[in-house]
């Protein structure tokens, strides 16, 4: 009777650690067959711009390939959850993560910005993430997420800014429409 109970916690322990095994060659497999589609992610740069939104802290959910909401990148640390402070500037929105790099969303990159319900595996409830979604520098269109501590801060962040440049005669020069929840704005 006891060398049948070892025999089963042995057996066990051994199953789990196949398993967590497997993950993690999954996981590996996933980040090679994603390397080429995600490429090399913008760098923060040196002048950030006007701050358009104030910072506001969360939980960094995670980046999927767009449209799967549950297509999670497994690139660099693109893939792993971190707490963050997010802000938007007039060159883009810059997403300070702890214990992770840094991730700077140029505005020209910036496709659309709404909430969802989930992303990358993380269900909420009804527009618990906020979701931004942009264009690599390689072409590929991810959904990078952000649960925010105050929701109160999301109609900021999916209202449509007006981001213009000001000529030499200080006409307003348009930057260009950013599209909020699949539609132009």
């Amino acid at each position: 009777m006891e060398m049948e109970r070892v025999l089963w916690v042995v057996g066990l322990v051994i199953f789990w650690v196949a398993m967590i095994g497997l993950m993690f060659i999954g996981w590996r497999g996933r980040a090679r067959r994603q390397k080429d589609s995600i490429g090399e992610l913008p760098t923060v740069p040196a002048t950030l711009g006007e701050l358009l939104v104030m910072p506001t802290t969360g939980l960094y959910v995670g980046s999927t390939i767009a449209p799967s909401w549950q297509d999670r990148i497994a690139v660099g640390d693109l893939g792993f959850r971190s707490t963050c402070e997010i802000s938007r500037y007039s060159g883009g929105i810059l997403l300070e993560r702890t214990g992770a790099s840094a991730i700077w969303i140029p505005q020209k990159s910036i496709r659309a910005i709404r909430t969802e319900n989930g992303l990358a595996g993380k269900v909420m409830s009804k527009d618990g993430v906020l979701v931004i979604r942009w264009e690599l520098p390689s072409g590929t269109e991810i959904d990078t997420g952000v649960r925010g501590d105050d929701k109160l801060v999301y109609p900021d962040w999916v209202k449509p800014l007006d981001v213009s440049n000001k000529t030499k005669n200080n006409e307003d020069a348009s930057s260009g429409e950013i599209e909020q929840n699949g539609k132009n704005a």
